[in-house]
């Protein structure tokens, strides 16, 4: 897949994505959001997934496709995928807020209950978010996943969060 020029996925290329899945699937609860576009050789997330919803099969350079009836939710994807391209989104929530969870590299990790700025997929700041997890086990080989709440408008916007932590 081509990337638009300046590198972030447009709606539109988004939507061609193997790994999105469908408006429907996303109103049923946690999901799996795979936002890979790049056909190089990589399998980790389908190899993670205990419940076989990823598949790159051959060539290991396919893009990874989501079979969301068989996704749950679990996040297990997340920490394992080297481009940071993996997202659970759950809109059933609550009545206003979904939640993201999301590979977090920075430190110092945000703590739970925390108010943090969420952001877009090109760094810009584009709501208010509260740190609902974060989830840091050795398995996850130095990846903490974050799990955020959101207004749901923005849930599938959000890829990010920068924290304010100047003294």
């Amino acid at each position: 897949m081509t990337l638009e020029k300046d590198g972030v996925l447009s709606p539109e290329e988004l939507a061609k994505l193997p790994g999105m899945p469908s408006e429907e699937r996303l109103e049923q609860g946690a999901v799996a959001v795979i936002e890979c576009a790049q056909e190089i050789p990589c399998n980790p997330c389908e190899e993670a997934c205990p419940k076989g919803a990823i598949r790159v099969g051959e060539p290991i350079t396919n893009l990874p496709v989501l079979a969301s009836d068989k996704c749950t939710g679990c996040g297990l994807c997340i920490p394992v995928c080297p481009g940071l391209a993996i997202f659970v989104v759950d809109m059933t929530y609550s009545d206003r807020e979904a939640t993201l969870q999301l590979p977090y590299e920075f430190l110092p990790l945000p703590e739970k209950g925390e108010m943090v700025t969420a952001l877009d997929r090109e760094g810009r700041a584009v709501c208010s978010a509260r740190v609902v997890k974060v989830l840091n086990p050795k398995k996850f080989d130095h990846t903490p996943v974050i799990t955020i709440a959101v207004p749901k408008d923005q849930a599938m916007n959000v890829r990010n969060i920068a924290a304010d932590r100047r003294q």
